[in-house]
């Protein structure tokens, strides 16, 4: 039997990679780690997926 908790992380890390700055909103909500993933995107989509995923999975 699943948890809640784990099919929540694999909807924000299949957002972290679509969307990035949506997964970090909705795990963190407005702060610096949304205006970093914010500025990581629109220069270069893959780093702005990568940190998206690290602050998802609480990596940093």
């Amino acid at each position: 039997m699943r948890q809640g908790g784990s099919r929540t992380s694999v909807v924000e890390i299949i957002l972290a990679i679509i969307l990035p700055p949506l997964a970090v909103f909705l795990h963190d909500g407005i702060g610096t780690s949304f205006w970093i993933n914010i500025i990581l995107t629109l220069l270069f989509f893959l780093p702005g997926v990568i940190h998206a995923l690290l602050v998802v999975t609480d990596t940093i």
